[in-house]
């Protein structure tokens, strides 16, 4: 039977939201996940579940899912820009598995977003919601729809991404720290690509650019990312439409096969590479916030669903606890105390470049370096980590 004490209202359907929805439904807490859009969905490519992500939504239910649709690559290949030779070989796969404690997988979000949709109670996700404001007293939150009723709630989460309205209302607008780089990004047939692997990360880097591969959908598309320098008419946005020229151009005297790949594309998105400074603290009263709406991260080390998907886990724990609504306030600054120096160590860390430290001849070493930067967070478990507070 599903508690009705405390109620909770999620903004946003994303990964983070949809993840937080689950993990509190699953605790029998009434949870109700407000998006703007008019009918829920997911757009975008590929995107990476480290171990610490993965781990999570298996214990969620998604294992089998998982299995029939994401693709745990073998290994990461660093191939050389001019002439396509693999400069070095990362096992991955089961070594990987038996190092971190659960898999590293590639998957389209669209895929996991309704995996995640499919596992909440009829009725959770509540589509044409869009937030525009909010009132908070000292028993409830009251939420502002445009063109739809006002409605209340014990604690409202803010899952609304990096330009978060939720996060608007408790801390301004803010300013967007952007780092010079567009990333351009879609998806192809596999058997577009003949000769590249459908089982294992590619990563091509030169000296001003660089593109990654990642097999998604069971290894019959591939994703791609290309990492270019921004141009004066790039805007703030992860969705907008690129030119495949662009993209041709900026890999024009590359290997072939980097050729072959940007030479298939017809459709491409450019999505502005930014994050914010840390936030000192993320709520306030019977309000906080969760996933990018949090804490907006860079891509380089593949971590911002997994931190979504950690901020819900521990968010329904935090608010299990709450055993009357009198005590939700607390449960989130307990919440925010335990997420908060975490996620600010991921995302400083993220800053590093992730993949650009595999250009020029010390790839081995870039290699390494990147692996042990990631395994303690891959090796993190949220859940454990509750357990111990």
């Amino acid at each position: 039977m599903v508690r009705t004490a405390v109620r909770t209202a999620i903004i946003g359907a994303g990964i983070g939201g949809l993840a937080a929805a689950l993990a509190l439904s699953r605790r029998d807490l009434a949870v109700d996940l407000y998006e703007q859009a008019p009918e829920p969905g997911e757009v975008g490519a590929g995107l990476h579940l480290g171990s610490n992500g993965s781990r999570l939504l298996r214990r969620l239910g998604l294992a089998e899912d998982l299995e029939r649709v994401a693709v745990r690559p073998v290994a990461l290949e660093v191939r050389d820009w001019s002439d396509g030779r693999i400069r070095v070989r990362q096992p991955m796969g089961g070594v990987w598995e038996a190092s971190f404690g659960a898999p590293y997988y590639t998957v389209h979000r669209a895929d996991l977003h309704r995996m995640l949709i499919d596992r909440l109670p009829s009725g959770t996700v509540r589509p044409g919601h869009r937030l525009t404001g909010f009132t908070t007293g000292d028993d409830m939150v009251r939420l502002h729809f445009a063109d739809r009723p006002d409605t209340e709630a014990d604690v409202l989460v803010g899952a609304d991404g990096v330009h978060s309205a939720v996060r608007a209302a408790l801390h301004g607008v803010g300013t967007p720290l952007l780092t010079g780089t567009v990333a351009m990004r879609g998806l192809l047939p596999a058997d577009a690509l003949p000769g590249l692997p459908t089982d294992a990360l590619l990563v091509w880097s030169g000296p001003t650019v660089r593109l990654l591969c990642a097999p998604v959908r069971a290894g019959r598309q591939i994703a791609y990312v290309a990492i270019v320098p921004a141009t004066a008419r790039d805007r703030e946005s992860w969705s907008a439409r690129g030119d495949p020229a662009d993209l041709r151009a900026a890999f024009a005297d590359w290997c072939p096969d980097v050729r072959k790949l940007t030479e298939a594309v017809r459709t491409t998105h450019r999505w502005t590479l930014q994050d914010r400074e840390p936030l000192a603290l993320w709520g306030r009263g019977r309000v906080t916030l969760l996933g990018d709406a949090a804490h907006p991260m860079l891509p380089h080390h593949g971590q911002g669903a997994n931190q979504a998907v950690e901020d819900g886990v521990a968010l329904a724990h935090c608010l299990a606890r709450a055993t009357d609504t009198g005590r939700v306030a607390s449960a989130l600054r307990h919440y925010e105390t335990l997420r908060r120096p975490h996620t600010t160590r991921v995302q400083l860390g993220a800053r590093d470049g992730g993949s650009g430290r595999f250009a020029g001849p010390g790839d081995e070493r870039g290699v390494r370096g990147l692996v042990e930067d990631v395994s303690w967070v891959q090796r993190y478990d949220i859940e454990a980590e509750l357990d111990r507070r």
